[in-house]
């Protein structure tokens, strides 16, 4: 007799089947950056040439994403958890209307953002030239995700209940925000700061429009190495696209359980 608990062969056959159809270009990808020749296939013998090629010709690239991806989480938790509140707590119509506008540039194309984000700053060289004007394009882009996320543990009756308690008791704004709903919301900051994280190492369209030759970041190196040289240095860039960002993303989430486990609601 089966388990209630146990899957349909059906089930699991139809997940295994989609998880390999997903799976297989990127093994294929990976093994393309790692042989001789890509029309011989394996035959060809394996080489670590071509991820030698892409490191000393990208290798600058893979530090400034992961600073990129940092510093748009850290803006996103300065900005976007006190905006997630603030949305949260009014019942104003404008409260409603800004809450649209600031999910406009996950609606609109990348490139229609990044050429506001030109006519609107362009003329400032140094900054135009720099990687903050990047670092700006992804918080516009990853804000709504940190905002929706947050805003909506904010609107728990359980945390106005915790609010007021706190507020009967002559806590301040400052300790009701710190020392009650931060901790209380905890586990959807994590979650928004992981999504926020990935968006932005992954963000192409965005910035491929506002970077320079000197402001680079993984995807546009990716762009680049497929565009201009052979499939296998822009496969062996996939490689070394993994091998950077997994590690990342795993700690980032074996963190996100721990907080979840210990401080979730």
């Amino acid at each position: 007799m089966r388990n209630a608990r146990q899957a349909p062969a059906l089930l699991v056959a139809l997940t295994a089947l989609v998880a390999l159809f997903m799976i297989a270009p990127i093994a294929l990808s990976v093994m393309a950056g790692l042989v001789n020749n890509y029309s011989l296939g394996l035959k060809s013998g394996l080489t670590l040439r071509w991820l030698g090629e892409v490191w000393e010709n990208y290798g600058g690239t893979v530090g400034w994403s992961l600073v990129l991806a940092l510093l748009c989480v850290l803006g996103n938790l300065v900005l976007g958890v006190p905006c997630a509140y603030a949305l949260a707590r009014s019942r104003s119509r404008w409260a409603r209307l800004f809450e649209e506008l600031l999910t406009l540039p996950v609606a609109v194309p990348g490139l229609a953002s990044a050429l506001a984000l030109i006519l609107a700053y362009g003329t400032l060289q140094g900054f135009r030239q720099s990687f903050a004007f990047i670092l700006v394009g992804h918080m516009v882009f990853t804000l709504p995700f940190m905002v929706r996320t947050v805003g909506s543990a904010f609107q728990k009756n359980e945390l106005r209940s915790l609010e007021e308690a706190a507020r009967s008791l002559g806590a301040s704004f400052a300790q009701r925000f710190l020392g009650v709903l931060v901790p209380a919301v905890l586990p959807a900051i994590v979650a928004g700061s992981l999504m926020v994280f990935t968006l932005s190492v992954g963000e192409f369209n965005l910035t491929w429009m506002l970077h320079t030759p000197l402001t680079r970041t993984l995807p546009v190196g990716l762009a680049d190495s497929y565009a201009s040289m052979r499939i296998e240095i822009g496969s062996a860039y996939t490689l070394v696209f993994l091998i950077v960002i997994l590690p990342v993303l795993w700690g980032l989430q074996a963190i996100g359980t721990f907080i979840e486990k210990h401080h979730g609601t």
